[in-house]
């Protein structure tokens, strides 16, 4: 004889397969839009869900199945939901990646991703003054003639 499914289980797979249409990879990472100068652009998001279901049978004078089994009364409910917040945006062109995002701290992104810039350009200062203290401080070159005057 098959069990038959509980009330409760029907109320969750309805709940899920909803959230399940809602929510998928393009939520999180959207579809890519390219740009005339060959630039490429990625939406990003953040995504959270929940989920919640619940129910109570009751006993006394129940339903009955086609074989004349007592079923209980059932009563119960399901919810979900679903937020989708913009992260930023991920921009692909002229040989970097770079995220742009959308809340107001715009700021210190820009700093961190502007970091690995400026400690480039700061090497190269070091690497010019270090190269012309080397060629200050090396002997001049020998005389047309070969010869190199006694000191």
């Amino acid at each position: 004889m098959q069990v038959p499914e509980h009330p409760i289980e029907g109320l969750m797979k309805t709940a899920m397969e909803s959230i399940k249409e809602m929510v998928n990879v393009n939520v999180v990472v959207g579809d890519p839009v390219e740009t005339a100068d060959g630039t490429v652009v990625i939406p990003v998001s953040r995504v959270a869900c929940g989920f919640g279901a619940g129910g109570g049978e009751l006993e006394a004078q129940g339903r009955q199945t086609h074989d004349g089994e007592q079923l209980p009364f059932f009563g119960g409910g399901s919810g979900a939901g679903v937020s989708v917040q913009p992260v930023g945006f991920l921009v692909v062109g002229q040989g970097q990646v770079r995220l742009l995002p959308v809340d107001g701290n715009a700021v210190i992104d820009r700093l961190i991703d502007l970091a690995p810039q400026l400690v480039s350009q700061i090497q190269s200062i070091f690497k010019r003054e270090h190269n012309r203290n080397q060629v200050a401080m090396s002997p001049p070159p020998p005389p047309p003639g070969g010869t190199i005057p006694p000191m």
